[in-house]
C-alpha cells in the first residue's frame, strides 16, 4: 500500500475524525508489518513512512511548524486506531507525539532547534533521572544512560531525565534534557516477550553539554508552570503527568477493540473442544464472557476519556487542572489498563488455546498488552494509593509526578 503525501497536506482545518480516518487508512500497511516488526524489534520503516506521509507524526506538533496542534483526546484515538493493525507501531507513534508536546513546552528557542530546523524532526524522551551531570557555563554537562526509549530508533532528538546536584552533593534540579540524535548512541537492549516491535532501547549519553534553554525544570512543569512564551497555545497548557501518563493508553484501547473483533469474528468457525457446542456462537458462557469483556474495554473507554476531558478542557480554560483531578487521572490511567489486560484474558480463554499459535494475531496483543500495562506511570498500585491518599487529604509519600 503506498500512501500519496498530497492526500495529507496539512490543513489546520482537519479534525480529530480526519485524524482517526489516516489512521484506520494505515491498517493494512500496519497489518501486513506487523509479524517481521515484532521480529525486528523495531516498528517496520514502511511504517514509519506511512505514519509520516499520513502526517500523524505531527499530531502533537505546534501549528507554528506545520504540525496540527491537536488534543489529548485525539491522541488517544489516533493511538488506538493504529494500534488495532499493530501495536509496537502504535505505541512508537504515541511516545513520539507525547515528546512533540514535550517540546512545544520549552522555550522557543529550543522548539526552533527542533521543530524550526526540521518540521518532521521526532523526539523519543525518558523521564527516569541520571545523576551523572555537572554545571558549567550555560547547562549542564550530562551522561548516563537511560532505558527503555520507545521510538529512539526512529528519532531526530532525545529529552532524558536528568538530575542536578550542588558543590556539597545537594539536590539542586530536576531536569528534563533536550539533546540531538547526533550527541547520542543507542544500546540495543530490547528484547522482551511483548512491544517487541516499539524498539524501545537504551539511550546512551558521555559528556554532552546541554544548554539551560534546552532543560525543561521537572518540578515546575509538575505545577504546570511551562518556560514556553507562547501562552496562548491552550493545547500547551495541560498538566504534564496527566498528559504523559494518559498518552500510555490510548495503545492499549485500540488492542482491546481488536481482540474483541477478532474474537468476535472467528467464533461461528470454531467449537468449543470437549463439548456439544459446534460453534462457540451457540454457549451462553460464551456468549456472556463476550458481554464482560466487551464492557470491560467500554469501561476504559469511559475512564480514558473522561480524563482527557478533563485534561483538554482544563487547558482551553487557562486553568491548571486541580491536585484532586490529577490524582485522579493518574489512577484512571491504571484502570484502562486493568479492565483492558482482564478483558483480554476473558477473550484469551473464550477463544481457546489457539490463541497461543504464533500465526494468531491474538497472542501478540495478549503478549503487547500486558508488557504495556506494566509502564511504571501507569501501575495501577501506584495509581489508586495517590488518588486514594489525595481523597482523604493523606500525604502523598509515593511519587510526586501526580
Amino acid at each position: 500500500m503506498k500512501v500519496e503525501a498530497q492526500s495529507f497536506s496539512p490543513d489546520s482545518a482537519l479534525s480529530d475524525a480526519d485524524f482517526v480516518s489516516r489512521a484506520r487508512a494505515l491498517a493494512p500497511v500496519l497489518a501486513k508489518n506487523a509479524a517481521k516488526s515484532e521480529l525486528d524489534r523495531r516498528a517496520h520503516d514502511e511504517n514509519i513512512n506511512a505514519i509520516k506521509e499520513a502526517g500523524l507524526f505531527r499530531l502533537m506538533v505546534p501549528k507554528r511548524f506545520g504540525g496540527f496542534q491537536s488534543t489529548v483526546r485525539a491522541h488517544l484515538d489516533v493511538t488506538a486506531a493504529l494500534a488495532e493493525a499493530c501495536a509496537g507501531t502504535a505505541w512508537v507513534t504515541a511516545l513520539t507525539n507525547v515528546c512533540a508536546w514535550f517540546v512545544g513546552l520549552y522555550p522557543a528557542r529550543a522548539q526552533e532547534e527542533v521543530f524550526g530546523a526540521n518540521p518532521d524532526a521526532r523526539v523519543a524522551g525518558v523521564f527516569t533521572p541520571s545523576k551523572d551531570s555537572r554545571r558549567v557555563d550555560g547547562g549542564l554537562m550530562v551522561s548516563g544512560k537511560w532505558y527503555w526509549s520507545s521510538g529512539s530508533l526512529h528519532a531526530d532528538w532525545v529529552t532524558v531525565g536528568v538530575m542536578e546536584h550542588d558543590a556539597n552533593g545537594a539536590f539542586a534540579g530536576q531536569y528534563l534534557a533536550l539533546i540531538p540524535k547526533t550527541d547520542i548512541t543507542i544500546e540495543d537492549t530490547w528484547f522482551t516477550v511483548g512491544m517487541r516491535a516499539s524498539g524501545s532501547n537504551c539511550v546512551v549519553a558521555k559528556e554532552v553539554f546541554v544548554p539551560d534553554h534546552r532543560l525543561l525544570d521537572i518540578n515546575a512543569a509538575v505545577n504546570s508552570d511551562y518556560p514556553t512564551e507562547f501562552k496562548d497555545e491552550a493545547e500547551y497548557r495541560g498538566p504534564f503527568v496527566p498528559v504523559a501518563a494518559l498518552v500510555l493508553v490510548g495503545a492499549q484501547l485500540g488492542m482491546g477493540r481488536a481482540a474483541l473483533k477478532y474474537v468476535i469474528e472467528k467464533a461461528p468457525q470454531r467449537a468449543i473442544a470437549y463439548t456439544t457446542f459446534e460453534k462457540q456462537t451457540s454457549s451462553v458462557m460464551f456468549q456472556a464472557q463476550i458481554a464482560q469483556a466487551a464492557l470491560k474495554i467500554d469501561t476504559a473507554h469511559l475512564h480514558a476519556y473522561r480524563a482527557a476531558a478533563d485534561i483538554d478542557e482544563a487547558a482551553r480554560r487557562g486553568e491548571k487542572l486541580d491536585y484532586l483531578t490529577r490524582a485522579r487521572v493518574r489512577a484512571d490511567s491504571g484502570v484502562v489498563v486493568t479492565y483492558i489486560t482482564d478483558a483480554l484474558n476473558i477473550l484469551v480463554s473464550a477463544h481457546g488455546a489457539g490463541t497461543f499459535a504464533e500465526s494468531s494475531p491474538l497472542q501478540r496483543v495478549w503478549r503487547d498488552s500486558n508488557t504495556a500495562a506494566r509502564h511504571a506511570v501507569v501501575l495501577p498500585a501506584v495509581g489508586i494509593e495517590v488518588y486514594g491518599k489525595a481523597l482523604l487529604g493523606v500525604e502523598n509519600t509515593v511519587t510526586p509526578l501526580v
